[in-house]
């Protein structure tokens, strides 16, 4: 099966809507979906919830559909490096699920293995548990997370061959083979299409079972971050 769209406006369309879950893999600005995000704004959809271990950088990644208003709630646990979400935040327009990093990963690998809820020692004693079922396993106190289960998963790699088995290139893969399978709906942005064979057996990352669309982006302007120092006087 063919999984190749012409481009991210159409492999996003009838996919995505006004209200949904969202997954959007990346770690910082590696690794994220940049097309995707952005026919993801021009779609116009709104209110929506997005799962994502940071929320993008002013101007750029999820940071495009902060300025849009686009987002109502974020599901993360870095949320440095942008103005506009603290703004938003602090002026209670904006909402924040803040979930620890480990925790927020396998909350999406549990989902992609059908796994409901789990427990964790993360976050006890703290504010993360609030509200939240605790038990004791041999003298320990846990905490138990739900698993997330978004509607639509953005993800970023960086070959695919035609059938949507994917490769991806060092630490670029970190959040988004677990978004990849947590998504009811997946679709992949990539930088290189080949056919079916191509990839080695043994180098497939994340089979294609997984993924529903393709879209390839062979230029991404794949921004890094970089530390900012103030010098001593």
């Amino acid at each position: 099966m063919n999984k190749v769209f012409p481009s991210a406006a159409e492999a996003l369309k009838a996919v995505v809507a006004d209200n949904q879950l969202m997954a959007v893999g990346g770690f910082g600005l590696c690794g994220i979906p940049e097309a995707l995000i952005d026919a993801l704004r021009d779609s116009g959809v709104q209110n929506l919830s997005v799962i994502s271990n940071n929320a993008g950088v002013d101007g750029f990644g999820l940071g495009k559909l902060l300025e849009t208003r686009q987002i109502k709630k974020m599901i993360s646990s870095y949320v440095g490096e942008n103005k506009e979400f603290e703004r938003q935040y602090l002026a209670g327009e904006l909402e924040l699920e803040f979930t620890p990093q480990g925790t927020l990963a396998e909350k999406l690998r549990a989902g992609g293995a059908g796994i409901p809820a789990f427990f964790t020692k993360t976050g006890v004693g703290t504010m993360v548990a609030e509200g939240k079922e605790t038990r004791e396993f041999d003298g320990e106190i846990y905490v138990m997370e739900r698993s997330l289960v978004p509607d639509v998963a953005l993800v970023k790699a960086w070959r695919a061959d035609r059938s949507g088995n994917l490769q991806f290139r060092l630490t670029a893969r970190n959040f988004n083979p677990a978004v990849a399978m947590a998504g009811r709906v997946c679709v992949v942005e990539v930088e290189e299409v080949v056919e079916v064979g191509a990839i080695e057996p043994d180098a497939v990352h994340l089979p294609g079972i997984y993924v529903h669309r393709i879209v390839v982006n062979a230029t991404p302007e794949k921004r890094i971050e970089r530390r900012t120092l103030t010098e001593k006087a």
